[in-house]
């Protein structure tokens, strides 16, 4: 991982609070797509705090997560049931062959997809899947285009664009499918939500403030004015999903 990316992926537990509470969960028809009935053995790479993993083990799958933040897995121990481990996408701490289904959520643009891929590969049994998430907000309502194109102007990643895992043997190509679903905010709660990524959290003081302005001025403006007010945000869960030939 090239260092600026590093600065961003691992900022994340300074706010692991804030990130567990704010961030939505991912569509339930999209996990169900992706990995077919339980239960199956999953590992759940750059799990965070364990919104994903939970939803997993809710649907009544067998879940390790991987997790190389120690702040993010100290919050995980305090609030998640499920088991946690220290490891990263390029060296999986699990043994050859050992689960049924690998899945990443909001966290595959940070791997090194080579040495990810190969390390996916070497973890999931014959026939297993890969499953690579993202929850995007559904531009086809216009203030939520607004938003994204607000966010642009403040995102520094290089990680705007939702690009999906392109593999190779002895991976299939991945197929793609989008599932709609909506997320409830307040004005407060949405904040918090931007607050939670990376680009807000490195970015200096008076940038963070300047960022708050300009998004509570367009809630205030195209969404309510009314700062307890609900409000949907539509978003889709945007699943891909690979298989690993069975004759390796």
């Amino acid at each position: 991982m090239a260092a600026h990316q590093s600065v961003f992926s691992m900022c994340f537990g300074e706010v692991a609070g804030l990130y567990d509470r704010s961030r939505p969960m991912y569509a339930t028809e999209a996990l169900r797509w992706a990995l077919g009935p339980p239960p199956l053995r999953v590992a759940d790479l750059g799990a965070g705090t364990g919104i994903l993993s939970r939803q997993l083990a809710a649907l009544g799958h067998d879940c390790v997560a991987i997790e190389p933040d120690a702040r993010m897995r100290h919050h995980w121990r305090q609030t998640t049931g499920t088991r946690v481990i220290h490891g990263t996408a390029e060296d999986i701490p699990l043994p050859d062959h050992s689960v049924d289904a690998v899945v990443t959520g909001e966290a595959y643009h940070w791997f090194a997809p080579h040495r990810a891929h190969a390390e996916i590969a070497r973890v999931l049994k014959p026939g297993g899947c890969f499953v690579a998430l993202w929850i995007v907000r559904d531009e086809t309502t216009p203030w939520a285009a607004e938003l994204s194109a607000l966010l642009a102007r403040y995102d520094r990643t290089g990680k705007t664009e939702v690009k999906g895992p392109i593999m190779q043997q002895p991976f299939t190509p991945a197929a793609r499918k989008e599932f709609p679903h909506i997320a409830q905010h307040t004005h407060d709660s949405l904040l918090d939500l931007y607050r939670s990524h990376s680009y807000y959290i490195t970015a200096a003081r008076p940038q963070q403030l300047t960022f708050e302005r300009d998004l509570e001025r367009l809630i205030r403006t195209r969404i309510t004015s009314n700062r307890r007010a609900r409000f949907a945000l539509p978003c889709l869960t945007l699943a891909y999903r690979t298989r690993l030939a069975d004759d390796r």
